[in-house]
């Protein structure tokens, strides 16, 4: 995955910040501290991250298009405008319904 940080007191918008790739996914790091980071993910329909647990807090906010969320077992659709956030030490995985754009976030405690 390519790794960028974002330019700082400039406006922008998410979405046009990455693109496509056809079958895989671009993800862009946009801020990266040691408390946590904000990534930017383009998914291509029909990719996923496989389920994992994380010890941290992490929530999603779609920006583009609609994605399915799995959290402990329990999928939701989160379309763009919505988040969802994904508790610390429980499985989750995100699967791509269809073309979709999403910002993490994970706070370290």
């Amino acid at each position: 995955m390519e790794t960028n940080l974002f330019e700082t007191a400039q406006t922008f918008r998410f979405e046009a910040k990455v693109e496509y790739s056809e079958g895989g996914i671009v993800s862009k790091r946009v801020i990266d501290r040691p408390t946590g980071n904000v990534s930017l993910f383009a998914f291509d329909k029909g990719q996923r991250l496989s389920e994992h647990k994380a010890p941290f807090d992490a929530m999603v906010q779609v920006v583009e298009g609609q994605a399915e969320i799995v959290i402990d077992s329990v999928p939701h659709i989160v379309r763009s405008g919505e988040s969802i956030i994904m508790p610390a030490n429980v499985t989750h995985a995100v699967n791509a319904v269809e073309k979709f754009k999403m910002v993490l976030t994970m706070i370290k405690g």
